[in-house]
């Protein structure tokens, strides 16, 4: 009888450890080449966006810029391969140069990346300060500095694993990894501290910093007497509110990201750390499954990250990124709530309303034609979710 229920538990854990070792497969093949996709196309109109004139004299958006780069890098590096092993033809597992090579270029760029926008988020605290000496700090020159010195820590950090990553590994999350304890450790602790414990934190003190600094600013601003105001207002004032309002709107775009961010980074660190943790356990089957599970979705969620910041900025950019946010508030907003039977009378007349003013805008503005790219991203989103989500 004993022998009869262990052979039966035994079978039951075989099965259970097949189907979630065939989850983990299903995850890593198709939700892959989604963030690959989303990321990708998102990326690419950032850069496409953040490149115009306006933007190449303001830190914050250099910051948001060279984050999106890093990011496509990121995606391209570190998914391209994650989609192939889905369906075995991935050379990181089996090519010893293109897995340390992976594994270099993706720990660095994915670490990166977090620390351009930690260093945007202190670029709006320094420009928020009522002290002159710290709001001349934000400049260029400054900007680039960080970013360079920044990159220049990751790579010095991350350069063991041109030693450590190894393919053809077998009790490992993937085949191209760590070929030691140690290696996996230390790995494991340098991402953590780099990408998820110091930055986050930072973040959001930063952030917080910066709205109390804007209140306070604002307090200023409500006990002076308006009447000393004259005649001598120009049309540099003009341009200094102008500039005020695309702060404030790349502060939005900047706290709605960081929250975004912590979000979707959380997973990886607890996982990261859990890892640090039991580094030299020896694991069941079963144990070794759930891992692998829990591994490859923080990893994809922290990629989402990744592709997160265009569809962030089209949606909390406000004019930053012109004619795009109506599809989407369209298709999110109003036909869930009308339904059928009203939105298809509001659809074409703000689908027309949207078609008109985005043509007037490429055809008076050159540097805006990659609007129509983006058009048609927002028009294949909305009918997805016109078909999807509204029946």
């Amino acid at each position: 009888m004993n022998q009869l229920n262990s052979t039966m538990s035994s079978l039951s854990s075989v099965n259970l450890i097949a189907a979630i070792n065939n989850v983990t497969l299903q995850l890593v093949r198709y939700f892959s080449i989604f963030i690959f996709l989303f990321g990708s196309i998102g990326n690419i109109l950032n850069v496409l966006a953040l490149s115009q004139r306006v933007f190449r004299s303001n830190p914050c958006a250099v910051f948001f810029l060279f984050s999106s780069v890093v990011n496509f890098i990121a995606i391209l590096s570190g998914l391209l391969s994650r989609i192939l092993s889905g369906w075995g033809t991935d050379l990181t597992a089996t090519n010893r140069f293109f897995c340390k090579l992976r594994g270099f270029v993706v720990n660095i760029a994915r670490s990166v990346a977090i620390w351009y926008i930690l260093f945007a988020m202190i670029d709006r605290w320094l420009l928020s300060c009522s002290k002159l000496q710290r709001r001349r700090m934000s400049s260029l020159k400054n900007a680039q500095r960080a970013m360079i010195i920044s990159l220049i820590v990751a790579t010095l950090v991350f350069s063991h694993v041109i030693y450590c990553h190894e393919p053809n590994l077998i009790n490992a999350p993937q085949k191209c990894y760590g070929i030691t304890i140690t290696c996996r450790f230390v790995t494991d602790v340098s991402f953590l501290l780099l990408a998820i414990i110091f930055p986050l934190p930072l973040m959001l003190m930063f952030g917080l910093m910066t709205i109390y600094n804007i209140r306070q600013s604002k307090a200023r601003v409500a006990h002076r007497d308006i009447t000393t105001v004259t005649n001598t207002m120009t049309t540099n004032t003009k341009q200094q509110r102008r500039l005020t309002k695309q702060d404030y709107n790349l502060l939005v775009m900047l706290l709605v990201q960081i929250f975004i961010l912590f979000i979707l980074s959380l997973p990886l660190g607890f996982q990261k750390l859990y890892s640090a943790i039991v580094v030299d356990r020896t694991p069941s089957a079963l144990n070794d499954a759930i891992e692998n599970l829990v591994y490859n979705l923080a990893q994809l969620l922290h990629f989402l990250a990744n592709g997160m910041p265009f569809y962030i900025y089209t949606l909390a950019g406000g004019k930053v990124f012109p004619g795009v946010s109506g599809a989407f508030v369209t298709g999110l907003g109003l036909n869930p709530r009308l339904g059928n039977n009203y939105a298809f009378i509001i659809t074409p007349i703000l689908f027309i309303l949207a078609a008109v003013i985005c043509t007037r805008i490429i055809f008076i503005h050159r540097k805006f034609i990659w609007l129509w790219a983006c058009r048609s991203l927002t028009l294949y989103t909305y009918h997805y979710i016109e078909n999807g989500i509204v029946p």
